[in-house]
This record gives C-alpha cells, sequence and structure tokens, in this order.
C-alpha cells in the first residue's frame, strides 16, 4: 500500500532551500493548498523576498508562513530550526529537503574542499533535517519526507564527481530511508530533475567544462514551477521515484535498459566536444 502525502489546510510544511528555484516553488503551491510554511534557508535577503512571493498564494488569513534563516550542513542550526517551527506552528508533516549547490569542474582541477562543500550541503543537510523531524513523525506514526537528488544522482555525468556523488550519496539515502519509515506510516519521495531554471543553474554554468554543456546539448530547461507541480502531484499519489520532464524519464529508463551503452554513447560526445579521443579502455568501461 502506497503511502500518500496529505497537503491539507492546516499540515505543517518545512521547506529547505525554500528562498529560490524549485524549493521556493513548491513552498508557493503548498500555500495555494492552505498548508503552513516555513523556509529555510541561509540568505535573510532572498528569503524575505521568497515570503513575499508565497504570501501571494496563501489559501487563507489563517496560515502561517514565516522563514528561519540557516545553513542546513550545521546541526546545531538546524536543531534550533526545526525547534523554533514545532513551538510556533506545530510539528512538520512534511519536510521538502531541496537545499542544494553544485560546482561543476574537471576532477584533477577541483579543490577537496568543492568535495567536502557538496556533501556538506546536499548529503548531510539532508540527513540532518531528516534525522531531526523524523523521531516527531514517529511519534505520530505519519509524514512524508520528499528529498531533492538530480539525473546527476543516477547516471555520472561529466564535470560532475562532486555534485554527483553527493546526489548519489542522496540517493542511497533515500532508499534505504523509504524501506525502514514504510514500516512506520511515513512516506518517502526522491526527486531526479533535469537542469532547471534557476540561480544554481546560472551559477554552474560559469564552472562546466566544455563537454559537460556538449552533454547538455539542446536539452530542454524546466522551469521551478513545472517541477514543482509534478513533485506535487507525484507525492500525491505516494509515488517514491519522481522524474520531472520527459527528458528526464528517458534517459532514467535508458540507463536501466542500455547500461554501459548509454555511457558508450556519452562518451562519444565528450569525444568530439573535448576534440580528443576516448581511450579504448574508457570505451570499455
Amino acid at each position: 500500500m502506497k503511502i500518500k502525502a496529505e497537503l491539507e489546510p492546516g499540515k505543517v510544511a518545512l521547506v529547505t532551500g525554500g528562498s529560490s528555484g524549485i524549493g521556493k516553488a513548491i513552498a508557493c503551491c503548498l500555500a495555494s493548498r492552505g498548508m503552513h510554511i516555513w523556509l529555510v534557508a541561509q540568505r535573510k535577503d532572498l528569503l524575505q523576498s521568497a515570503r513575499d512571493e508565497v504570501e501571494t498564494h496563501r489559501h487563507n488569513q489563517g496560515q502561517k508562513i514565516g522563514t528561519i534563516s540557516a545553513d542546513v550542513s550545521d546541526l546545531d542550526q538546524v536543531r534550533q530550526a526545526v525547534k523554533q517551527i514545532s513551538e510556533k506552528s506545530g510539528p512538520p508533516d512534511l519536510l521538502i529537503n531541496s537545499a542544494g549547490v553544485a560546482h561543476p569542474g574537471y576532477v584533477q582541477e577541483l579543490d577537496i574542499s568543492i568535495f567536502n562543500w557538496m556533501m556538506e550541503v546536499n548529503y548531510f543537510g539532508t540527513v540532518f533535517l531528516t534525522k531531526e523531524i523524523l523521531p516527531l513523525m514517529l511519534q505520530r506514526s505519519s509524514g512524508y519526507i520528499v528529498n531533492i537528488s538530480s539525473v546527476a544522482g543516477f547516471i555520472g555525468t561529466f564535470g560532475y564527481t562532486a555534485y554527483g556523488a553527493s546526489k548519489f550519496a542522496v540517493r542511497g539515502f533515500s532508499d534505504a530511508l523509504r524501506a525502514e519509515m514504510k514500516l512506520h506510516g511515513i512516506g518517502v519521495s526522491i526527486i531526479f530533475p533535469p537542469d532547471t531554471e534557476t540561480p544554481q543553474l546560472e551559477y554552474e554554468s560559469r564552472f562546466k567544462p566544455i563537454e559537460t554543456k556538449a552533454l547538455a546539448g539542446n536539452a530542454k530547461v524546466m522551469t521551478p514551477q513545472q517541477v514543482a507541480h509534478e513533485v506535487i502531484r507525484g507525492i500525491m499519489r505516494g509515488r517514491y521515484i519522481i522524474l520531472p520532464g520527459l527528458e528526464g524519464k528517458l534517459i532514467y529508463r535508458l540507463n536501466g535498459i542500455f547500461g554501459g551503452g548509454l555511457s558508450l554513447l556519452m562518451d562519444q560526445i565528450i569525444s568530439k566536444a573535448s576534440g580528443k579521443t576516448v581511450s579504448n579502455r574508457s570505451k570499455e568501461v
């Protein structure tokens, strides 16, 4: 039996990374359903503007829409944020782990601090929020957790050794979390968005190797609103894996069907973009 997200008026949603992009778009959708919304992010200026936007989507005047400036990679700040939200609105019924960062580049050129940063925010940020909220959900035997990964979280992508590893980690954590929480009536979904029109994507474009840009090719870039609507629809149906957009679904299925065959195709695109011939050894991998 599937566990479906209950997005009803009066329910409490905590959205990390809620000051922009996918997180903010999801928060707007949830606000339109009458839920109490809490946005958690680092930048106070962006949080205030995001709150103003979410306010325009509120369903009724009784809703609480608040913000908390916190670094999700800092466990103490996470604990304080969850405590504050629980005291003001009640324990969260829905957790959206949308906070994330990305910094592409050639592996030999990426400083080790980039790898640490990706894991601290993308992976441990997800773990910290989940661990703090789970006891509250377990007490009620209800709740729903949504973790945002990436297409780079199920297929290794040139230029994303640091980012991809952190998003693969989110997938592994979510797979095991879903199996454990189903016994307690708590739902879990993982989202694999493709490139999405966000400030993060704009930041990434400054560092993408030419091969990474070639792989993206003419792929359609989704809007945060399009991704958010697919997320809402998916969690209301109790879907575990949610793949926004046609291209993301296609890549996921091709990767499952052809496995290494898809890697060979990617190798050819990379080789053409770089002007270098992919070695026979790499073709066999």
